[in-house]
């Protein structure tokens, strides 16, 4: 099955095909990097990864691009805030979402470029728009872009400029033509970070930048561009916009867009407050149970972030791990139909959770030959493994994922010396001593997993 992909810009799926040969351009929108990252932000980095993943695994030779916003209103505010230079705070924060991306098993982009190594570029482009009519400059320091003169505003949010004016108005302290023109450089505040610019000092508008940027990167026409489903209006109408006006060439082919992560079906954001930063999850939960809860439904899917749907999370890993523990070192081979089948989830717009379910039979298949073909059970457990890194996970040893969070907890030595005690006794038939010795475990939150491996051992939630 070839690899079909939903493109937000047409609203259908397509059968996939780059723009020049094998090679595949990806850009993808990063963070602002003025506080940690939340589990939302969590969300479009781990989707972005699955399917860099799968397009490489499918024999795309993918060059992936996601930036850095590294300066606007946020950012600056929360350096005033906390009384240190802006580029102080982005270092710190940048730091701290590569230490997240690490811990969630999230491959480098291969190139993170930044918005502030890009003033000169962006001074080029905003040059080219005012040339072609489609910016202009007041006088006040501010450029700003004319939504009415380009023809395609609002091809990809499907919005048309006379219902959006509906309401519009210009704010005081603006010098816009039009209420739905957009700011392509801010002249300076004074305190503010600014750069030197034809049009006075200054610095860029959120939406110049990611135009810049992936055009320097991937050239004026790249294959995808991507980010989180609340990007897709005005930021990536923006972009599209200002792109295409000063190229003359249609920007990316396609869009992907990611549902976002929802608490009581409200969106996770910062601005609303409602928002878990990725290492307070990290804090509770094993970060292969966070990867996996982001990765369990379909990318433009919405999350439910709840504790039940962690727990949940954390039962389906076990259940793998619990399949792959203690089988014999062992090449993948066989399952040959659950490869075709998890492939085929995957070339239906990367839907990973047809995959987890074909993981899920690869499994119970697993357990089902543990005892009476142990050699085809080590096979299709490491089946099993090679499938999942192709989603980011089961790549830990069984023990090491079971056990997270023992230690320090309880002595897994005794633990093991208590099992081995208890399975004396139900081989002996000595019933009550077996449920002594699970009780004895119970209460020090010891949870037993009675199956056809053995009895393997974890922490009570």
């Amino acid at each position: 099955m070839a690899l079909s992909i939903y493109n937000t810009l047409s609203k259908t799926k397509e059968a996939f095909q780059p723009l020049e040969g094998n090679s595949v351009r990806m850009y993808v929108c990063g963070m602002t990097v003025y506080d940690y990252c939340h589990l939302g932000h969590g969300r479009s980095m781990v989707a972005f990864d699955v399917i860099t993943r799968w397009l490489r695994h499918s024999g795309y030779d993918l060059t992936y691009v996601r930036n850095i916003t590294d300066i606007d209103d946020k950012i600056i505010n929360r350096a005033r805030e906390n009384g240190e230079a802006f580029d102080v705070l982005t270092e710190r924060m940048i730091a701290a979402m590569h230490e997240d991306e690490a811990r969630l098993n999230i491959l480098k982009p291969d190139q993170e470029p930044r918005a502030t190594d890009h003033i000169a570029g962006m001074h080029a482009m905003i040059q080219t728009l005012i040339d072609k009519g489609f910016a202009y400059a007041p006088g006040n320091g501010d450029v700003y872009y004319r939504v009415g003169r380009f023809a395609g505003y609002g091809k990809l949010s499907r919005r048309k400029i006379e219902d959006l004016r509906i309401g519009a108005r210009i704010e005081p302290g603006e010098s816009k033509e039009d209420p739905l023109d957009f700011v392509l450089w801010k002249g300076a505040k004074p305190g503010e970070p600014s750069w030197d610019s034809p049009w006075g000092k200054g610095r860029p508008g959120w939406h110049i930048e990611c135009s810049v940027m992936s055009t320097c990167c991937l050239g004026e026409s790249f294959d995808i561009h991507g980010g989180g489903n609340d990007l897709e209006f005005p930021h990536h109408e923006n972009e599209i916009a200002q792109s295409e006006a000063a190229t003359g060439k249609p920007y990316a082919k396609s869009w992907l867009h990611c549902g976002m992560i929802t608490i009581n079906g409200e969106k996770m954001s910062k601005s609303l407050g409602n928002f878990f930063t990725i290492r307070e999850v990290l804090e509770k939960y094993h970060p292969e149970v966070v990867r996996y809860l982001l990765i369990a439904s379909h990318y433009r899917s919405p999350i439910n972030y709840s504790e039940d749907n962690l727990r949940e999370a954390k039962a389906a890993l076990e259940r793998f791990y619990n399949a792959l523990k203690g089988l014999s070192v062992a090449e993948p081979a066989g399952g040959e139909a659950y490869v075709e089948r998890f492939g085929a989830s995957m070339d239906d717009d990367f839907n990973t959770a047809g995959a987890c379910s074909v993981l899920f039979e690869l499994a119970r298949e697993v357990n089902r030959l543990r005892d009476s073909e142990p050699e085809t059970a080590a096979a299709l457990g490491a089946r099993l493994k090679q499938l999942g890194g192709l989603l980011g996970v089961l790549q830990l040893d069984p023990d090491a994922f079971l056990q997270a969070g023992a230690e320090g907890k309880v002595d897994a030595a005794e633990v093991e010396a208590l099992i081995a005690a208890r399975l004396q006794a139900r081989a002996e038939k000595n019933w009550a001593e077996s449920d002594r010795i699970r009780d004895q475990l119970s209460a020090m939150g010891v949870v037993l997993e009675d199956g056809k491996g053995g009895t393997t051992w974890r922490l009570a939630d």
